[in-house]
C-alpha cells in the first residue's frame, strides 16, 4: 500500500495563517514510509515552512524522481501542482516548468541515489544553470527501496547493516553545488527542526537555484553504530556553522552584538537573513571559503549543517534568457504568432 487518504475532517479552532489556511491545508496523505524514517521530518518541516511563510498551496509545484525520497510530496502540500518523473530526471522536467510558468514556486525532492548516481548530470545542470527552485536532497547514505546498498554519498569506510564496508570516495552534493555556481547552498539534519524550517523559508524566497543537502537516516537499513548518516552520528558529530531565523515582511532588527556574533544577509526581495554565529570566522557569503570549510571539517568526521553559502545579489535562468515575464499558457495569439515581419528579422539576424 502507497496511498492512505488523511480524513479531511479540520478541527474549526485550528490556527490559521494570513491567507486563511490552517497547517492541515499543507498535509497530503498518510506516509507509508517506515516508522521513524527522517523523510517524514522533512515532509514536516516543508509544510511547516509553507504555512508560516503564508503561500498559497496552488502556487507551488512539486516534483520528484524516484526512491524513498520521491515518494515524500505525496505526503505533503496535498493541493498543490504535483509532477513524479522518472529515476533522476526531475530537475530537467522542474527546468521545462519552470520556463514555461515562472509563477509557481518550484519545489524539488530527491535523493541521494536520484541525484548522486543516475540523476547527477541532471542535478548538475540544473544548479549551473540557475534556476529558480529549492532543491532538496534527502540523503540516507543508502538505496532503501533496493534493501540498503551504498549510494554514492555513502562515506568511505562506513558499514552496511551486514556490516560490509564501503570502499569509494563519496560525492558531496553540497560541495557539488558550490562548485557549480548554486547562490543558495545548505546542509541541515531531519532531526534538527529547528535549523532546517528557517532554512527551507530562507530558500523558498531566495531568487536562483537554491540546494539544501539534508541528511535523513533511514531507519531500516542505515541506522546503525557503523553509519554515518544515523541519528546518533550525526548528533554527535555536528558542526553548526550558524543559528538561523528568517523575518518576512519586517524590517531588520537592529542590536548591538560582539565581533563575529551577528551577520545580516539581505535578500533579493528585501527580506533578512539572520545568523548567529557559532564560528567568528565562517562568513556565508565566501564562495572559496565555503568549499575549504567543508573539506576541513570533513577530514575531522564532522557533519558541516547550515546555511553554507548565500548570494544576495543573485539572478535565475529567466534572466539569463529574458525570456517573457508572462507564463506560456496566458499568451495571446499576437505574442504567440507576431506575423512575417518579426520572422524574417530572426531570419536575417542568423544569415
Amino acid at each position: 500500500m502507497t496511498f492512505i487518504t488523511k480524513p479531511k475532517f479540520h478541527h474549526p479552532k485550528l490556527p490559521t495563517n494570513r491567507l486563511g489556511y490552517t497547517r492541515r491545508d499543507y498535509e497530503g496523505a498518510v506516509s507509508t514510509l517506515c516508522a521513524g524514517c527522517g523523510h517524514d521530518s522533512i515532509s514536516a518541516a516543508i509544510i511547516q515552512a509553507c504555512f508560516e511563510l503564508d503561500l498559497a498551496p496552488h502556487r507551488i509545484a512539486k516534483l520528484s524522481g524516484i526512491g524513498c525520497s520521491s515518494k515524500t510530496p505525496t505526503y505533503f502540500l496535498g493541493a498543490s501542482h504535483g509532477f513524479n518523473s522518472v529515476h533522476g530526471r526531475m530537475p530537467s522536467v522542474l527546468t521545462g516548468a519552470n520556463l514555461a510558468n515562472r509563477d509557481l514556486i518550484y519545489l524539488g525532492v530527491s535523493g541521494d541515489g536520484d541525484s548522486a548516481s543516475i540523476g547527477l548530470g541532471q542535478f548538475a545542470h540544473s544548479i549551473r544553470r540557475g534556476v529558480d527552485m529549492l532543491y532538496i536532497v534527502e540523503n540516507n547514505g543508502v538505496y532503501g527501496l533496493t534493501k540498503g546498498q551504498f549510494s554514492a554519498t555513502a562515506d568511505k569506510g562506513s558499514l552496511s547493516k551486514r556490516g560490509a564496508a564501503n570502499h569509494d570516495e563519496p560525492i558531496d552534493l553540497a560541495s557539488m553545488a558550490l562548485l557549480l555556481g548554486a547562490s543558495f547552498v545548505a546542509r541541515s539534519f531531519s532531526g534538527d527542526k529547528e535549523q532546517l524550517v528557517p532554512l527551507i523559508q530562507a530558500a523558498i524566497r531566495h531568487k536562483g537555484a537554491a540546494f539544501i543537502d539534508c541528511i535523513s537516516p533511514c531507519v531500516a537499513f542505515n541506522n546503525h553504530p557503523g553509519s554515518t548518516k544515523s541519528f546518533d552520528f550525526v548528533r554527535e558529530h555536528n558542526e553548526a556553522v550558524n543559528r538561523l531565523d528568517v523575518m518576512v515582511d519586517h524590517a531588520p532588527i537592529a542590536a548591538q552584538y560582539g565581533p563575529g556574533e551577528l551577520v545580516e544577509v539581505t535578500q533579493h526581495d528585501g527580506t533578512v537573513l539572520r545568523l548567529r554565529k557559532l564560528d567568528a570566522d565562517y562568513d556565508p557569503r565566501d564562495r572559496g571559503a565555503a568549499i575549504s570549510y567543508l573539506q576541513q571539517q570533513a577530514a575531522k568526521g564532522e557533519v558541516v549543517t547550515g546555511l553554507l553559502y548565500v548570494d544576495p545579489e543573485s539572478a535565475d535562468l529567466h534572466d539569463a534568457l529574458s525570456t517573457v515575464a508572462t507564463p506560456l499558457n496566458s499568451l495571446d495569439d499576437a505574442a504567440l504568432v507576431p506575423g512575417a515581419k518579426a520572422l524574417d528579422k530572426v531570419n536575417a539576424s542568423l544569415r
